[in-house]
C-alpha cells in the first residue's frame, strides 16, 4: 500500500515537474494571480485566531518593523522598542508588531514610518535576478510566489504609519518637494 501511495505521489511530482506543465503555468498570468489569491485566502482564514494569525504573519512582520528600525536609527529618530508579540487593538483589531521612537521630528518622521516601502525595491530585485537562479520547478516557483507575496504585502504602509508620516507638516512638504524633483529628473 506505502509503496503505491509512494509511487502515485512520484509520479505526481513527475507530471508537475514536467517541461510542458511548468512552461503553461510560468506563462500565464492567470496561474499567478490565483495562486496569489489562494495564498492570501489561506493567509485570511488564520485571522480567527490570534496564535495562528501571529504565526503565518511572523516574516512579513519582522521584514516590516526592521525596516522601521533600520531607517529610524538611520535618522536619529532613536528606536526605543521593537515588538513582534500580537496584541489587540482598541478597534479589535490585531496589532502583530511595533517599533517606537523617542526623537520623532519633521525630517525623519516619513522616512522612518514610510520605511517598509524600502521592501519594493528588495522585492523587485529578488524577482530580477533571484529568481532565474532557481531550479524550475512547481514547489520552488510556489515558494517564490509566497516569499514575493510576503515582501510586498508587507511593503505596504499601515495606517498609524501614515498617521505618523503626516505628524510634521514641514517633513511632509519637504519630501514631496524632494520627491517632485526626483522624479521630474528622471
Amino acid at each position: 500500500m506505502w509503496e503505491q501511495i509512494y509511487y502515485k505521489l512520484m509520479l505526481w511530482q513527475q507530471q508537475i515537474n514536467s517541461y510542458e506543465f511548468l512552461q503553461t503555468f510560468f506563462n500565464n498570468r492567470f496561474y499567478l494571480i490565483l495562486l496569489v489569491i489562494i495564498l492570501i485566502h489561506l493567509k485570511n482564514t488564520t485571522y480567527r485566531s490570534l496564535f495562528m494569525s501571529a504565526l503565518i504573519n511572523i516574516p512579513g512582520t519582522v521584514l516590516h518593523e526592521l525596516m522601521h528600525f533600520i531607517v529610524g536609527l538611520f535618522l536619529n529618530a532613536r528606536p526605543c522598542n521593537f515588538s513582534l508579540i500580537p496584541r489587540r487593538n482598541e478597534d479589535g483589531n490585531y496589532v502583530m508588531g511595533s517599533v517606537g521612537f523617542t526623537n520623532i521630528t519633521f525630517y525623519n518622521a516619513v522616512p522612518a514610518a514610510l520605511a517598509p516601502l524600502l521592501l519594493l525595491p528588495i522585492g523587485f530585485y529578488i524577482n530580477r535576478y533571484g529568481l532565474p537562479l532557481i531550479q524550475p520547478t512547481f514547489v520552488n516557483y510556489t515558494l517564490y510566489v509566497l516569499l514575493q507575496t510576503i515582501i510586498i504585502e508587507n511593503a505596504m504602509p499601515s495606517r498609524a504609519d501614515f498617521r505618523v508620516a503626516g505628524m510634521y507638516f514641514l517633513g511632509v512638504v519637504m519630501y514631496g518637494v524632494l520627491l517632485l524633483a526626483v522624479i521630474t529628473m528622471l
